[in-house]
């Protein structure tokens, strides 16, 4: 199309707008990735598209989407094409991405990401596909065998439908067809990642075929990572400015914030790309990077977002534009995470915690708290949870994180303080609307139906009163007082209920 962004449209495009100045017709597909939504595009695929800048080599990225056709039916048109939008107080940066050389939907092109994943060229496989798109048991780790598409896929291993159930059918086409090592690195927020999806790998594979689980084990690099950029919804404005700024139609634009962190665990069966160059970190050791992240980013991200919205705000620089929320969000990081947290090489906590604020306070940035809220029942024990256990068991106060686990049990009651009904995006929203209707009006009784959910909470915090106690106190004041009032009463000691104090 004459006015569609793609390789003949490049020389078109204004001064200003960055573009890739390699040959991208020459580059070859060395990474399959699973999962080409927003975040890969804005995170993943711009460290490769320095690389091949810089250094070169064979590192093209195959995008697979899993979903649905609509990333695929929008960028194959544009030839793997898409602009970058860089947005803070300071203004607006377009870049134009070449990395993503080719674009497949799963769903009718089953046969070609096979062929993809299953080549000799390629040399790593990567995945965001969210916490849910795992097939485990979120309170522990494992693999739900009892899941349907696992089910499925144990019974058709040549027809999967899940994200394991396919890594491990083109795992065994590559032990079949040449048996070249390959690496699978995942990008999603999960503790110790690579470990984890190393595990559901390698238990499905030992249900399938035990032979090709021990071959998997010798020749499958499994690094993980820890990933950071904040990446809301591209919306239609987005769409429609970029348009008028490039003068051409791009229908797969992302947004993102200036920042950025890849911490890579450098363990890998074969050649890897040198993200280095682009500013990614190879080290020995990812957990302690992964672990500040996940409790002090992702878990402040999602108390904003629960207790936010809670309280009338759409977006999150709304709520940290709030001093309660944000002396909130600080009284958590601080007394409740860091102590769970040895500092990493290289980071300053102090200052990475206020760069958060910082972060979340951006306007240029409209980052709606619902799309954060999603999933909850797979994010909290990677995000919570696990400072919570930590506290606990170091006898240190939860206040603050068990007012985020409420934050969470109130919207997934699936009604506002307004009495408007909230659309719980979560794969258990079934579960808690019935429970929810179950226990109308008994609050406290709906929090404990919730902490009875084994695959969220797991025994032990279900039986532990110094966590059930507080949390379920804060779930009544959440629905007496409402989500800012309670928030303020956190900080100032003068809640109805307060929580229960831990030994020192």
């Amino acid at each position: 199309m004459a006015n569609r962004l793609g390789p003949a449209t490049l020389d078109r495009l204004p001064a200003e707008v960055a573009r890739p100045d390699y040959a991208i017709e020459d580059v070859g597909v060395g990474i399959v990735h699973l999962g080409i939504g927003a975040f890969h595009r804005a995170h993943q695929a711009m460290y490769t598209d320095a690389v091949l800048a810089d250094v070169g080599g064979p590192w093209g990225i195959c995008g697979v989407s899993l979903r649905s056709a609509g990333v695929r039916d929008r960028l194959v048109p544009q030839e793997g094409l898409y602009t970058s939008i860089e947005k803070s107080p300071a203004g607006v940066r377009r870049r134009v991405v070449g990395s993503v050389r080719e674009v497949l939907f799963h769903g009718d092109e089953a046969e070609a990401v096979m062929r993809r994943m299953a080549a000799p060229a390629t040399q790593v496989i990567s995945l965001t596909v969210t916490e849910k798109g795992y097939c485990h048991e979120p309170a522990t780790g494992r693999l739900d065998v009892r899941h349907p598409d696992i089910v499925h896929d144990l019974a058709h291993p040549d027809d999967p439908r899940s994200v394991v159930g396919l890594l491990v059918a083109a795992l065994a086409e590559r032990r079949r067809t040449h048996g070249a090592p390959v690496t699978i690195v995942c990008c999603d927020n999960l503790t110790q990642n690579g470990a984890f999806v190393q595990g559901l790998v390698a238990s499905y594979a030992t249900l399938a075929d035990p032979e090709l689980a021990q071959w998997i084990d010798r020749e499958v690099a499994f690094p993980s990572t820890m990933v950071d950029r904040i990446v809301p919804a591209t919306t239609s404005q987005d769409i429609a400015d970029n348009d008028a700024a490039l003068g051409l139609r791009d229908e797969a634009p992302v947004v993102h914030e200036p920042f950025s962190q890849w911490v890579i665990e450098d363990r890998f069966a074969g050649a890897r790309p040198a993200w280095n160059v682009a500013g990614a970190l190879f080290v020995a050791d990812v957990d302690e990077y992964e672990k500040m992240k996940l409790r002090l980013l992702n878990a402040s991200h999602s108390a904003l977002a629960y207790l936010g919205f809670l309280a009338g705000y759409e977006y999150v620089y709304e709520v940290a534009a709030q001093p309660d929320f944000i002396a909130y969000m600080r009284r958590l990081m601080r007394d409740e995470v860091v102590p769970t947290l040895t500092q990493p090489a290289g980071i300053d906590l102090a200052a990475y915690q206020e760069s958060l604020v910082t972060r979340f306070a951006n306007p240029a940035l409209p980052h709606r708290t619902q799309q954060i809220a999603m999933d909850g029942s797979q994010k909290l024990p990677q995000r919570i949870l696990g400072t919570i256990r930590d506290d606990i068991a170091a006898g240190r106060r939860i206040h603050f994180a068990a007012l985020a686990v409420a934050g969470w049990m109130r919207y997934v009651y699936g009604e506002d303080e307004q009495g408007r009904r909230i659309d719980v995006s979560d794969p258990m929203a079934p579960t808690f609307a019935q429970l929810a209707a179950d226990h109308r009006g008994n609050w406290a009784a709906f929090a404990q139906s919730l902490l009875a959910i084994g695959a969220i909470f797991d025994e032990d915090l279900h039986n532990e009163p110094r966590f059930t106690t507080p949390v379920t106190k804060f779930v009544e004041e959440l629905f007496m007082h409402g989500a800012a009032k309670t928030v303020s009463r956190s900080l100032h000691g003068d809640h109805a209920s307060p929580p229960l104090e831990l030994p020192r």
